[in-house]
């Protein structure tokens, strides 16, 4: 019980543990698009006309060299010559970023107009954790509803490979003092201020600033409060691999460009974390952050991930009228926050039965599902949440409980946990999967959830257009 969150574990044995899982099974290709059933939409018919990636890439390999606008640029570049939009009739570019790049700390302008966009196209930066190209997406659908612009490209980059490190404090303090020093005699007393300790840097981290607490920590503790054990939460990452993997070879992943890295010879077309193992492997490896006693280990998290996304947003008579075909329509959208502590990672499940009821639907009309894993003990932990009653009556002030999404309309291409997590680049990346599923797939209503540090999460729905085609 030492790891369980305060608020859960006292009620920790009430939760249901029992959900079983067969992971490998022959998913089917969900249910076939019969009756078709209407929406609550707000505003205008606000579409997704299509979406693009840099191939993910684990941060300290290919992209190594390069700079955030680098790869933002090859995404925003690739959204038009794939969409044949251009650049001039582009109104508003949004992009997100999490570990920003101080020389480009307005990246969606710099990152623009380093990929051709009109200097008369204004562009602004958002940042929410994992979920910022979340933002930089309804923040289009906002501004497009609001009848300021029609056409809206969004999207976001993240750059694990080379994060500013910062000076400690009294060191930043004393070269600003040096800055200002006019005298030789004054430098030279700055000089000998100087302790051994200035010279220590301070290391950005994947860590609450409330609680101090990195995310593996809390994604351990909330695993361990809902009983996902170690077996399931391997089960649930050989899984996202496997999907993966399979998804890759049969060409699924139709939003990713090619991209050359300057100065090799290598074109990069594929994503290089994805490595379907064997449960016996990853029954080896040792606990990443709660020692020696934790269930998350580096092959059930996310890792370190370099990549860049975008996607053209607009009306659906605005895409009628340039001939466009649009992926889907985007129907419904909210923000929830919760406890940063005992639930940073719970965003799922608060925000589905939310976004949910906003739109009239229930979970047996979602066709597809698509979450952000974090950690497999996050998704799992997530699952455990909306099928406990106690959970829904105690936390959500609900009557009863949520449910779960079915397997086999979840994730069916893998996730976070096999693609990579470019922190700011996801959310597209999950739009574009949900849309390109519900073709395939014959459906017509998919779910987006996803949790942030902060406590925080989104959930989107998307429906499938008319025009949509496989590409």
């Amino acid at each position: 019980m030492a790891y369980l969150p305060r608020n859960l574990a006292a009620k920790a044995p009430i939760i249901s543990k029992n959900i079983q899982f067969n992971f490998l099974r022959n998913f089917s290709l969900g249910t076939q698009l019969n009756e078709k059933k209407t929406i609550k939409s707000v505003g205008q018919n606000i579409v997704l006309v299509d979406g693009v990636r840099t191939p993910f890439l684990l941060s300290g390999t290919d992209y190594s060299n390069l700079m955030p606008h680098d790869l933002a640029k090859v995404a925003l570049r690739g959204i038009l010559q794939k969409t044949g939009v251009p650049k001039e009739m582009i109104d508003y570019v949004i992009y997100g970023t999490v570990i920003q790049e101080v020389k480009t700390s307005n990246i969606a302008r710099e990152a623009a107009l380093c990929a051709g966009y009109s200097d008369k196209t204004p562009a602004h930066t958002v940042t929410m954790a994992c979920i910022s190209s979340n933002v930089a997406m309804t923040t289009a659908v906002g501004l497009i509803n609001s009848g300021v612009y029609e056409l809206i490209v969004a999207g976001g980059v993240e750059f694990m490979s080379d994060i500013p490190i910062r000076h400690s404090r009294k060191m930043r303090s004393l070269l600003l003092k040096a800055n200002k020093a006019k005298s030789i005699q004054q430098k030279l007393g700055l000089l000998a201020s100087i302790r051994p300790d200035f010279f220590v840097p301070e290391l950005p981290a994947v860590a609450e600033f409330s609680s101090g607490e990195t995310m593996g920590h809390s994604a351990d503790r909330l695993a361990a409060a809902f009983g996902a054990s170690r077996k399931e939460q391997d089960e649930f990452a050989l899984r996202s691999h496997t999907l993966a993997q399979q998804a890759q070879d049969k060409g699924y992943f139709t939003d990713l460009l090619p991209i050359q890295v300057p100065g090799s010879d290598k074109e990069i077309i594929k994503d290089n974390g994805i490595r379907v193992s064997t449960p016996e492997q990853l029954a080896k490896l040792k606990p990443a952050f709660i020692k020696p006693h934790g269930t998350i280990t580096a092959a059930n998290a996310s890792f370190l991930t370099d990549g860049a996304s975008a996607c053209l947003i607009t009306t659906e008579a605005k895409a009628k009228a340039l001939g466009l075909k649009p992926k889907a329509y985007l129907r419904n959208f909210l923000y929830v926050s919760q406890d940063p502590i005992d639930q940073l990672l719970l965003g799922p499940a608060y925000g589905t039965p939310q976004v949910l009821e906003k739109a009239g639907l229930t979970m047996q009309d979602v066709d597809v599902f698509e979450f952000h894993e974090a950690f497999a003990g996050q998704i799992l932990a997530n699952f455990k949440a909306m099928d406990s009653e106690w959970f829904a009556q105690r936390y959500m002030n609900r009557k009863t409980k949520v449910g779960t999404p079915p397997l086999n309309k979840f994730n069916n291409w893998g996730g976070s946990l096999s693609i990579g997590h470019p922190f700011a680049a996801t959310g597209v990346r999950l739009a574009m999967h949900t849309a390109n599923r519900l073709v395939r797939e014959d459906g017509q209503f998919g779910l987006i959830a996803a949790c942030a540090a902060g406590g925080q999460g989104v959930a989107m729905i998307l429906e499938r257009h008319p025009d949509a085609t496989p590409n």
